[in-house]
């Protein structure tokens, strides 16, 4: 009796299995490739250590504080000057372990924006010994007073430096600043520093490199790389002149997939900055 519903041609098999073959193939051949290419790809180590004891200076135990505030448009000279007065006290008074790395308004990015930059060497015990003694000194409770005034709103964050980064110190000008800011994936920030240890050596010619820092409390997994170029024109030049030095492009290739997000914001130096 003839088979009926399922029945196939010697033709139809034929073609079958052919087409069985190729896809066979195809898949031998992607797993091929995929393992010869994990013979290149950088791994990184399992660690049984935090990430900030790994990546950061050990020997300085230097804390920073990142502040971004948010100005009325008609108040950021008033707001400025505000700024300057206090920050070049603070600054220069022994009786506070901290200091200002840098202060800005942003030029391109977030309008009407000004970022302040702090250190505090000693770490934490730092940071609260100068939080306790600015509670009790009413000219600067006066002045956070007059500042709210300019203010729309106003966020900061704690970070720490990578080991292997250039300690921001002051520099004279004038200069642009930029300020790449990247949102990394969870768990990928020490694998974002194996490739940047190697690739921060491929941007020291022109001295654009001030500081590289990543994030403690606040946004947690953010990474700021912090720039200096004479102009616009100049940071073109710098960056394009990176892609022509061998191992550039394999930082760039392999730190990309590590990234949710990025930002560039390029930003003024204000009169009482350091980084001029």
């Amino acid at each position: 009796m003839a088979a009926t519903g399922c029945a196939w041609s010697k033709g139809q098999v034929l073609y079958r299995c052919s087409t069985l073959r190729q896809a066979a193939r195809r898949f031998s051949e992607s797993n091929d490739k995929g393992w010869f290419r994990s013979l290149f790809v950088h791994k990184v180590d399992a660690r049984k250590d935090a990430h900030s004891n790994l990546l950061s200076k050990k020997e300085t135990s230097n804390l920073y504080k990142i502040q971004f505030h948010n100005v009325k448009p008609e108040c950021l000279e008033a707001y400025n000057s505000l700024e300057a007065e206090v920050q070049n006290k603070l600054h220069k008074d022994e009786n506070y372990p901290c200091e200002l790395v840098g202060s800005w308004n942003t030029w391109y990015g977030e309008q009407d924006q000004a970022v302040h930059l702090w250190r505090y060497r000693g770490g934490y015990p730092a940071l609260t010994e100068c939080l306790q003694k600015l509670k009790n000194n009413k000219e600067y409770l006066e002045f956070r007073k007059e500042r709210a005034k300019t203010l729309i709103s106003r966020r900061n964050q704690l970070l720490l430096e990578f080991s292997f980064w250039n300690e921001p110190l002051p520099r004279e000008g004038p200069n642009i600043y930029e300020m790449r800011t990247y949102h990394l994936k969870p768990g990928t920030m020490i694998e974002w520093g194996n490739h940047w240890a190697r690739a921060i050596e491929y941007r020291q010619e022109n001295n654009e490199a001030v500081g590289g820092f990543f994030s403690q409390i606040g946004d947690l997994y953010v990474v700021y790389h912090l720039w200096a170029y004479a102009s616009l024109q100049s940071r073109e030049e710098t960056r394009n002149s990176a892609w022509l030095k061998e191992g550039w492009d394999a930082n760039v290739y392999y730190t990309v997939p590590l990234i949710r997000s990025m930002e560039s914001s390029i930003m003024i130096p204000t009169k009482s900055s350091p980084l001029q």
